[in-house]
Formats: structure tokens, C-alpha cells, sequence
């Protein structure tokens, strides 16, 4: 039987992984983090990591309120897991920024946490649904777990619960609170999770929820990194390169982003040493990624699959589709974007290019082609009525659309299942452009009247119905 990726294995592992570069029994817990998935452990874990380095004070506290795999798992390994970064220069990195774990039954333990003053920050990837808020954004008081939470505030379900009954706590005791850190990508998550905090803490302590709007912080951020499933094989694989068994180990791309709205901490850790972006505009980086890397993304998504192309690798090793979609990025895209300050937007493009063309990386294009009447509004549309507005040509961004409108013909037309919620209807639209561009959950007026971008459409839709994608490219 393999052994244990452990403390005591450390001495035996191969020289090609690097060891953690600080005295793991020295690490304090500072950081109570909801959620251990892949992406904090190879994204939020990494950064703590290395702030670890020079300041033990931030060990992670791993949380996981629904199952107990990865945190008896982390448990096991001493808290040590292997980060795998696939690139053309791949790496391999033994984190320990975990310095203990807590699974689901162990309440009493979480609340002590929290309340611990030497606690400062409290941190979540739990997904947007975790967060159970309403269309809106706003708290949804419906939810199962809330109505819950609502009965036995004491003995909370939800993420939201458990950071309102600790933030109680310390109310209470008349401890400083901490800071909490949405790292889910939901736009303002920060603004959001306070409001929903709130409005949980208002339904039975007002004074409280004033508190918690007043004096606590939660800053917005944005994350960024492709984080590949860590499926059987890459374990093995693993596995045979280090000579240990290590069941929490995780895989991701060289390129990592971490913005965090400034906010006030003293005393706190040093982020931007480790690479975290503080800006007071994180909705200008936001817009950035929507817009340059979503943005790009759909485009080679829905063109590459008429081109026959099956992953964004591939997509981007054709010659043609490549320069369209530089030249979509820079011309086009860019030219829509403010001015924000820390960001190099000629530099982040060529960055997001440059990850497209990463060869370990296997993303498939039928993927990113889910749920495009929720994307296109956001990743393109935005840009394409900024165009119209300026006067600026829209050729090149109609082509995106119409490729988007030639996919759901195709499928409407095979009988094969559209991703999408709006799926019947797209497929009850999909043999007219009149009837496409008339639903209004996809197409604001103001665009789709415009005579400009109808034209456009239609004009590259035919290239599309012709089998002739490839003639588009050349714009």
C-alpha cells in the first residue's frame, strides 16, 4: 500500500516538488474558510501559502458544512496536498496552508472559531446558489436553509447563517469583527453577501444587523484561474510522480488573479505581496474579464464548432480564427472598455489569449456554448451597443452573434437538446432573425431595432447557413 502524503513524507518526495517554504508547526489559524473545493485550494490556499512564508499567523481553517471528503482528506495529509500547475513548463508545489479542518456535525467547533479573536478573516467558495439569494440578489427568506436559520439561528444550515451567528458572537462579546471575502464571481459579491447578512441578522437583532452594515467589512473581489476536475487519472498520475498517495491533491493553469476591493484590516495579511490585485474598482476588472475573456471565449465557442473545431486549443491553433478573435479583442472589445486604474488592458488581453493557446489544458467548446442566452447580454451585446452608440463598426462582433444564432439552428434543427433555460423558445425562434433578435431576455430594443447590427446579423447568418464560416474571419 502507497504511503500517505504526510509531514513525516515530506524528506521522501522528489526534488522536483517544491517544499512548503515556512515552519508548518508554527502556523496559527487567522483564516476560517467556507467551502475547501478545488479552486480555493489551488487558487485562495496558493496566495495564503506564500504569505505563510513570512507570517504564520494566517493558517486556514478548512470548512465544509455538506460533506466531510475533503476535509478528512486534508485531515489525513496533515493539512498538505500537492498543487499542479499544467502549462508548457508544468510545476509541482506541496501546499500547507491548512491548519485544521472542520466537517459538517462539528458546530461547537466552528462557532469557537469564529469567535476567536485572532480569527480576522473569514472567506467563502461555496458557489452563488451556496449563498441562497433570490433572483434579485437579495436574500431569499423562502429558501429551505434560510427558513431554517430563521427557526434555529443558533444551530445555522446555511453559509449565511453561520457568518451572521458568528459575527453575533462577536458582537456580543464586544470582539472586533472579522472580515469576510466572498471569493465566488458573482458581480459586487461583496455588497451582496453584507446585504443578505443583514437582512438575516435584522429578522431578530436590528442592532446587530446595523453593526454588521456599519462595521463590517466585505470587500468585492474577482478570481480567475481554469481549474481542471481532479479526476481519477491525474491523481494517479500524481501518485507515480511523488511516490505518495495524496487524495486531496488539485490541477490548474499558470495564469492566477486575485482582485480585492481595498478595505480596512490592521495588522492584517499581506496580500499583494502574494500576488492579490487591491484596487478600489474591482466592476472595472469585472467588465474586463466579462468582456475580453467571456467575450472571446463565446466567440471561439460558437464559431470554432462550425469550423468543426472540439476544444479552445484547437480553436486557437487555427490560424484564421485566432487573428479574427485577436483582432476582435483588441480592436474591438478593448475600445469599449474605461479606463481602470491598475489595469493594463492591451497586457490582460494578450494574457488571455496566451492561456487559450495552453495545450494541457483541455476546455471544450460544447461547453462553453451552454446557457448563451444568459451569456451573450453580458459578454458581447454590452460591447456591441457601446459600438452602435459610438459610431464605431460592428462587423466583427456581429459574427459572434450570428455564429451563436447558426448553433441553436443547427441543433433545433438535428432534435438535439439545447443548454439553456430559454431553450424552447430559442428553438421556436431559431429559423427567422427577426424572431431571434425579438427576444428581449437576449436583445435590449435599443440593439436589436438598430438597423446597423440587424443588417450585420443577418449578413454574417448567411455566411454561417452556407457553410462558409471561414469568409468571415478575413474582417
Amino acid at each position: 500500500m502507497m504511503t500517505q502524503l504526510s509531514r513525516a513524507a515530506l524528506a521522501t518526495l522528489p526534488g522536483t516538488a517544491r517544499r512548503p517554504g515556512h515552519d508548518i508547526a508554527s502556523v496559527t489559524t487567522g483564516i476560517v474558510h467556507f467551502g475547501p473545493g478545488a479552486f480555493h485550494r489551488a487558487h485562495q490556499a496558493d496566495v495564503i501559502d506564500r504569505v505563510l512564508d513570512t507570517d504564520s499567523r494566517w493558517g486556514i481553517a478548512a470548512v465544509s458544512l455538506r460533506t466531510p471528503g475533503t476535509v478528512d482528506a486534508l485531515k489525513a495529509q496533515d493539512g498538505l496536498y500537492t498543487l499542479a500547475v499544467i502549462d508548457r513548463e508544468p510545476s509541482t508545489r506541496i501546499i500547507a496552508a491548512h491548519s485544521e479542518g472542520v466537517g459538517p456535525g462539528e458546530g461547537k467547533r466552528l462557532r469557537a472559531l469564529l469567535a476567536d479573536p485572532k480569527v480576522r478573516l473569514a472567506t467563502s467558495t461555496v458557489t452563488e446558489k451556496g449563498y441562497c439569494l433570490g433572483p434579485d440578489g437579495s436574500l431569499d427568506i423562502g429558501h429551505p436553509d434560510i427558513v431554517h436559520d430563521l427557526a434555529r439561528p443558533a444551530e445555522p444550515a446555511s453559509v449565511i447563517g453561520w457568518i451572521v451567528a458568528g459575527l453575533a458572537d462577536r458582537h456580543a462579546a464586544g470582539t472586533p469583527p472579522f472580515a469576510m471575502l466572498c471569493c465566488d464571481n458573482m458581480t459586487g459579491n461583496g455588497a451582496k453577501l453584507r446585504a443578505a447578512c443583514a437582512a438575516l441578522a435584522r429578522t431578530y437583532d436590528p442592532g446587530l444587523a446595523d453593526w454588521i452594515e456599519g462595521e463590517v467589512a466585505f470587500p468585492d473581489s474577482m478570481v480567475d484561474s481554469i481549474t481542471p476536475a481532479s479526476d481519477p487519472a491525474f491523481l494517479a498520475k500524481v501518485a507515480a510522480e511523488l511516490g505518495v498517495e495524496d487524495r486531496a491533491a488539485v490541477q490548474r493553469e499558470a495564469f492566477t488573479q486575485w482582485v480585492l476591493q481595498r478595505f480596512d484590516l490592521t495588522d492584517g495579511p499581506d496580500l499583494a505581496t502574494a500576488g492579490v490585485t487591491l484596487t478600489s474598482d474591482v466592476r472595472g476588472y469585472e467588465q474586463a474579464k466579462l468582456r475580453i475573456l467571456n467575450g472571446a471565449h463565446s466567440t471561439l465557442a460558437y464559431t470554432g464548432l462550425a469550423l468543426g473545431h472540439e476544444t479552445v486549443f484547437e480553436a486557437m491553433s487555427d490560424p484564421a480564427l485566432a487573428g479574427f478573435v485577436t483582432s476582435l479583442v483588441h480592436h474591438d472589445i478593448r475600445a469599449s472598455l474605461p479606463p481602470v486604474d491598475g489595469l493594463d488592458t492591451e497586457a490582460y488581453a494578450n494574457a488571455v489569449l496566451d492561456r487559450f493557446r495552453n495545450p494541457a489544458i483541455r476546455h471544450l467548446l460544447s461547453q462553453i456554448a451552454w446557457d448563451g442566452s444568459q451569456k451573450l447580454p453580458y459578454r458581447l451585446l454590452d460591447t456591441v451597443r457601446e459600438a452602435l452608440d459610438a459610431g464605431r463598426p460592428i462587423d466583427r462582433l456581429a459574427v459572434p452573434v450570428a455564429a451563436w444564432i447558426a448553433f441553436i439552428r443547427r441543433k433545433a434543427q438535428a432534435g438535439e437538446t439545447i443548454t439553456d433555460p430559454l431553450a424552447d423558445t430559442l428553438v421556436a425562434a431559431s429559423s427567422s432573425v427577426d424572431a431571434m433578435l425579438a427576444i428581449r431576455q437576449v436583445f435590449p430594443e435599443r440593439i436589436a431595432a438598430d438597423p446597423r447590427f440587424r443588417d450585420a446579423v443577418a449578413k454574417a447568418l448567411a455566411a454561417f447557413d452556407a457553410g462558409k464560416p471561414a469568409q468571415l474571419l478575413t474582417r
